[in-house]
């Protein structure tokens, strides 16, 4: 694993607040933690995806009325200057933003790792009790609590989805048996949910709809060394999507890293049945055969 970690200032460009920057495992340079848009607009690394993401969408050619009810609205924007999403709607929301006369004060930046040791995770925990599982995630507060947000991409069109956050009828974020588990999680302990298993194991059900949502979020726990809510979100996730080998792969992977050797082995075998030609499950199966022999 390689971190290397530096303060820089970014061509003739000095802020109060210097951005940190680390190499991740493919040895590409990222931001991580606070920093002000500028590093990713004036930088060479990131302007070309900013500027290509920042004219996509179009200006409206006035100011509606609802915009004002945004004026006391700050925003916290929690983003990956590695992830696809976040090139795309981070830009994007800038230039309406802009468009709209907004005060570019209010929006407050914070990059995350996307490395396996701290995934989604920010250098000083700066994401801790922000429910962060996907990104980028806008945060909306006015008077420092929470009235909305938007996670990854607008459930709607990003005009529609401001629209509807300043009049106070938003959508639903997406990945709702994601928040769904995090919430419960927050308020009860795994062993209190296997209690009344069935009942939480409906409810997030009727509110997935894909296995990465929940496979995300495991890792999620994971890397944060959440290691009992990463077994049940894993166990939930195996059990809604049983017939995909890479949910089952990575259920092995967490009693792996909690050298628990023999059930990782029995899960990745479960994956191996439904990926018979996947190389590196068969080579994680051989090299923890090979450690219980010892």
């Amino acid at each position: 694993m390689k971190f290397a970690f530096s303060l820089l200032f970014f061509g003739a460009f000095a802020f109060a607040q210097s951005p940190s920057n680390y190499l991740n495992d493919r040895n590409e340079g990222h931001l991580c933690g606070p920093f002000q848009i500028e590093a990713i607009e004036k930088n060479s690394l990131y302007a070309s995806w900013f500027q290509k993401n920042y004219t996509a969408i179009e200006a409206p050619s006035n100011i509606p009325k609802w915009v004002e009810k945004l004026d006391d609205t700050t925003v916290e924007i929690y983003m990956g200057t590695w992830c696809g999403d976040s090139k795309k709607w981070v830009p994007r929301f800038l230039k309406l933003w802009d468009a709209y006369g907004l005060d570019r004060s209010k929006l407050q930046f914070t990059a995350l790792y996307d490395t396996d040791e701290k995934y989604k995770q920010g250098p000083n925990g700066e994401e801790k009790g922000k429910k962060i599982h996907r990104v980028p995630t806008f945060i909306f507060k006015r008077d420092g609590t929470e009235f909305a947000r938007i996670v990854e991409s607008p459930r709607n069109d990003l005009k529609t989805d401001l629209q509807q956050i300043a009049l106070g009828v938003s959508s639903e974020p997406n990945y709702r048996g994601a928040s769904y588990l995090i919430d419960v999680l927050e308020n009860m302990t795994p062993e209190e949910i296997y209690k009344d298993v069935n009942h939480y194991f409906s409810e997030c059900y009727d509110l997935v709809c894909k296995s990465r949502e929940l496979n995300t979020l495991g890792f999620v726990f994971l890397r944060a060394g959440e290691i009992e809510k990463a077994f049940l979100t894993f166990n939930f996730n195996r059990h809604y999507f049983k017939n995909e080998a890479y949910v089952h792969a990575s259920m092995a992977e967490a009693f792996q890293i909690n050298n628990d050797k023999e059930k990782a082995i029995n899960n990745y075998k479960k994956a191996l049945e439904l990926d018979p030609e996947n190389k590196k499950i068969k080579e994680k199966i051989a090299v923890l055969e090979k450690e219980i022999q010892k």
